[in-house]
């Protein structure tokens, strides 16, 4: 396999890891990004949550909230779990994994702020859900559309492709409509916001980054599927 068809995939290939039918393959782009998702993660594995100060409506006086110790572990959890997940969906080398972990991010993000006592908070993580779920149909059915055009789903193998037929280009639309509801960007990052007002720093932030790099994952798998006809 040339190593120069690489290119597209954010620079030269640095490495392949087969895993069976998963493979990861390393590259100076995803190799940064799935550092700083490790990074991120590690950091949050050793802190602690700080404490939200509000504003006591009708009077000048502050109140703290803080987290529990039950919610705190149950909140850093599945933010490594959210770290960890980015990081696999930064290296993977199949578009159905990236999928797989994309789902997962989603999912995750819900449950960092599930735990929380506020009713506005649980009613945005709520319509967040709704949307990620709904998410889902145009995320798998874009990755089949790909499958059932290029017969693969490698993304190996799609960059060795001179080629891009319509129903891969409407596959490709498809699943980045899929990530956009998962990561929860625009248009769809009105019901995201919300979740925001709990209190629980640092484990919000890998939203924020998980978000970030996904799409960034995503323009590249974009400019890999897609040529000119």
């Amino acid at each position: 396999m040339d190593a120069s068809l690489f290119g597209a995939l954010g620079g030269q290939l640095l490495g392949i890891i087969p895993l069976g039918d998963i493979v990861f393959y390393f590259t100076p782009l995803n190799l940064f990004m799935c550092a700083a998702a490790l990074a991120f993660t590690f950091l949050i594995a050793i802190s602690q949550t700080e404490s939200q100060v509000e504003a006591e409506f009708g009077s000048l006086h502050d109140r703290e909230v803080k987290v529990e110790k039950k919610e705190f572990k149950i909140r850093r959890f599945l933010a490594i779990v959210c770290g960890l997940a980015t990081a696999g969906a930064m290296v993977t080398g199949d578009l159905f994994d990236f999928t797989l972990f994309v789902c997962l991010i989603g999912i995750v993000n819900i449950g960092i702020v599930a735990a929380v006592k506020q009713v506005d908070v649980l009613d945005a993580a709520y319509q967040y859900g709704l949307i990620a779920m709904i998410a889902s149909l145009p995320l798998f059915g874009g990755a089949s559309l790909i499958l059932a055009s290029a017969g693969t789903i490698s993304l190996l193998q799609l960059v060795q492709l001179s080629y891009t037929t319509p129903m891969m280009a409407l596959g490709s639309i498809l699943v980045f409509m899929g990530v956009a509801g998962e990561s929860g960007v625009a248009p769809f990052f009105a019901t995201k916001a919300e979740m925001f007002r709990t209190p629980g720093s640092p484990f919000l932030l890998i939203i924020h980054l998980s978000s970030l790099l996904v799409i960034v994952r995503m323009i590249e798998i974009l400019l890999i599927i897609n040529k000119p006809f």
